[in-house]
């Protein structure tokens, strides 16, 4: 029972996180849901590369990551990302 898997060495929790509540974030990656999104079936995509959201929660993970609750207004998916899954985005012009 020693060795635990890890995505990374560093544990981000020994720093505030990256992301703020109301953050506007552009995700890396297309994102599907691993069985954990209600509703869906597994593999659904749910979030395409590109896609804008805004940071609505943040939470934890494996005491090592910081998961963001992004809600993805276009599609009205709410899907938690490490940060490595996103970007930060400009702010919104007034006309989007």
């Amino acid at each position: 029972m020693g060795d635990i898997a890890r995505d990374s060495d560093s544990i981000e929790l020994d720093a505030p996180p990256c992301y703020q509540y109301g953050d506007r974030v552009v995700s890396r990656y297309c994102i599907r849901n691993d069985g954990t999104y209600p509703g869906k079936a597994i593999g659904e995509l749910l979030v395409e590369k590109g896609e804008v959201g805004y940071v609505v929660s943040i939470g934890t993970y494996l005491q090592q990551f910081y998961i963001y609750g992004v809600d993805f207004i276009a599609t009205g998916h709410r899907v938690g990302m490490k940060r490595r899954e996103l970007l930060p985005s400009a702010p919104a012009m007034p006309s989007e």
